[in-house]
């Protein structure tokens, strides 16, 4: 079985599970983009989207467990992690169905 290992910083790790939540509706909006950018950055949100496009979200899934675990987050590194999450999720106004099983689904496989 094929491991998903990463040699990400934290940053970039964000970048990425912020991509994964942007598209749990499948569209990545300009306010969510902006949102985005705003925490981590242009150039980390360019090099991170690269290879996001080129995931499948099994693989998506695989390398955001696989690198929080690299990382053994503490109790308030997950708490602000989904915080951030939250306030990506709320950033266009509101929680859709979809967003909220994504944000479900994070919790279980990172809490």
């Amino acid at each position: 079985m094929e491991e998903f290992k990463t040699n990400w910083s934290r940053e970039e790790l964000k970048a990425y599970i912020l991509l994964y939540c942007a598209y749990a509706d499948f569209i990545e909006t300009k306010t969510e983009k902006e949102y985005i950018k705003s925490k981590v950055g242009e150039e980390k949100y360019r090099h991170i989207h690269k290879e996001f496009d080129q995931d499948n979200d099994y693989q998506r899934i695989q390398k955001i467990q696989n690198t929080v675990a690299r990382y053994n987050y503490s109790k308030s590194e997950t708490d602000r992690l989904f915080d951030n999450i939250k306030k990506m999720f709320l950033v266009d106004g509101s929680m859709d169905i979809l967003e909220e099983n994504i944000y479900r689904g994070l919790q279980h496989l990172l809490k």
